[in-house]
């Protein structure tokens, strides 16, 4: 989710300070150009202020003149500004530096000479941006004399100096904008973080109660309100359905328990009633039969109740000696079936309750071999993959249909086809019961080109402890 919301709050501070950028760069250089033009308002006025008092007779070499020249001569050479005084006509000049500039023939210079002889001060030129390399600011004044317009001064400044300026504002504000650009993406980052931790909280603790660890639960101390009020309401919800698992495995259990012992007494008068009928009688070997089934049912429905209700007692364990164990103790059964059970991997590694994981591997191994028939294997297989160790087991029985694989491991099912085979329906259940307890899982698929592969992984991290 934050790889969702962080670029998008990244492009909208992206925005927003691009917004403010663009306006800030464009009143630099406004700012800069402003300096330069009122600088040379001020040069203009003063020059023409002198030239007032400059006699406009060509040819006319009088101290004022000379005065102006020298005045001229060193601003040029000062700042590198043309500058001149030139008559209305446009052509004949009282003075000028250098010697051979005079007023340009159309363009920016044309038309602030023309509107200086109007009376008023020339116009303030174009903006001039850092990229403009020809770019030049033109500036004229009028020479007042007695009421009348008889001089125009001109100033023509070269950019380079105001470019690089414009640029070194715009740089500044470029690095105040990245600077700002990464306080927002820190800023961001940690809002998102605030923002969603409570939600991966959530996350994880729905993870471990839908994988059987029914006493996770969320602390509401961090994140804005609605999820603070959220995770209370997930923790409410969680305290109920723990509470009705609670009281179904209870009632699972004692209702198990209480009729243990009648069916016991039950079963013993069974064998006591078998003793003074004939020998062989059909019957009463029924009867016994489906006393035994019925006390094979109670004890899985207690194990089932009793692996749903213990939390698993983890460590690092040895998954390939552990699996070499039960497959060396299920081959006698195995061999007397005429199913050949193998066992391959090597030292593999995992966080598991080896009772746990025992008894659900046996539950496997035992449906496997049940199902299998002679001549056939059953193969268990331990591997690594990642964070996790898989025990494979696969089987050359008939396997299930795709409608079967969806129903198998649910409580008391068993596939119509195999009704005539020993067993509760429960085995499964308790395996899954087992492993869900340590964070582990099992899953089934079809084993080519016949049989079912059930899998079994479980974690070879460590466990995180939950809020």
């Amino acid at each position: 989710m934050r790889t969702r919301l962080l670029p998008l709050l990244i492009v909208l501070m992206a925005g927003v300070l691009l917004a403010l950028g663009f306006p800030l760069a464009v009143s630099v250089a406004s700012a800069q150009q402003q300096q330069v033009m009122v600088d040379r308002i001020d040069d203009t006025v003063r020059f023409a202020a002198l030239a007032q008092f400059v006699s406009d007779g060509e040819g006319v070499e009088d101290e004022r003149l000379s005065m102006l020249q020298d005045q001229l001569n060193r601003y040029y050479s000062t700042y590198g500004i043309h500058v001149g005084v030139f008559l209305r006509n446009g052509r004949s000049h009282l003075a000028r530096a250098p010697q051979d500039w005079g007023v340009p023939p159309d363009g920016a210079g044309q038309q602030a000479f023309r509107e200086a002889l109007t009376g008023r001060r020339s116009q303030d030129p174009p903006q001039v941006w850092p990229w403009d390399r020809d770019g030049r600011l033109v500036v004229a004044s009028p020479v007042v004399r007695d009421g009348d317009v008889v001089a125009v001064v001109l100033t023509d400044s070269p950019t380079d100096h105001l470019r690089s300026r414009t640029l070194r504002g715009w740089l500044l504000i470029a690095a105040g904008e990245g600077a700002a650009m990464l306080l927002a993406v820190g800023a961001a980052f940690r809002l998102t973080g605030w923002v969603l931790r409570p939600v991966r909280v959530l996350d994880a603790a729905t993870h471990d109660i839908a994988t059987g660890r029914l006493k996770s639960r969320v602390a509401a101390a961090g994140g804005p309100p609605e999820l603070r009020r959220l995770a209370r309401s997930f923790n409410e919800m969680a305290d109920n359905v723990e509470g009705v698992l609670e009281q179904q495995r209870a009632f699972v259990a004692d209702a198990s328990h209480q009729l243990r012992n009648p069916l016991a007494a039950l079963l013993l008068r069974i064998e006591l009633l078998a003793l003074e009928l004939p020998e062989g009688n059909e019957e009463i070997a029924s009867v016994r039969t489906e006393g035994r089934r019925l006390a094979q049912v109670l004890d899985d429905l207690l194990d089932l109740a009793l692996a749903e209700h213990t939390s698993a007692d983890l460590e690092l364990a040895d998954i390939g000696a552990l699996a070499a164990e039960r497959v060396a103790s299920w081959r006698p059964l195995a061999e007397e079936k005429g199913v050949r059970l193998t066992g391959t991997g090597g030292a593999v590694t995992a966080w598991v309750d080896p009772i746990a994981l025992s008894s659900a591997l046996d539950a496997v191994i035992d449906n496997a071999v049940k199902f299998t028939p002679r001549g056939e294997a059953v193969t268990v297989t331990v591997a690594s993959q990642g964070d996790t160790t898989t025990l494979v087991i696969t089987d050359g029985g008939p396997g299930l249909t795709e409608d079967e694989l969806v129903r198998i491991g649910d409580r008391f099912w068993r596939s119509n086809r195999h009704q005539n085979i020993k067993g509760s329906g429960l085995g499964l259940s308790i395996s899954r019961a087992l492993l869900s307890a340590g964070g582990g899982r099992i899953s089934y698929d079809h084993h080519e080109p016949r049989g079912l592969k059930v899998t079994l992984t479980v974690p070879r991290t460590p466990p995180t402890p939950t809020a």
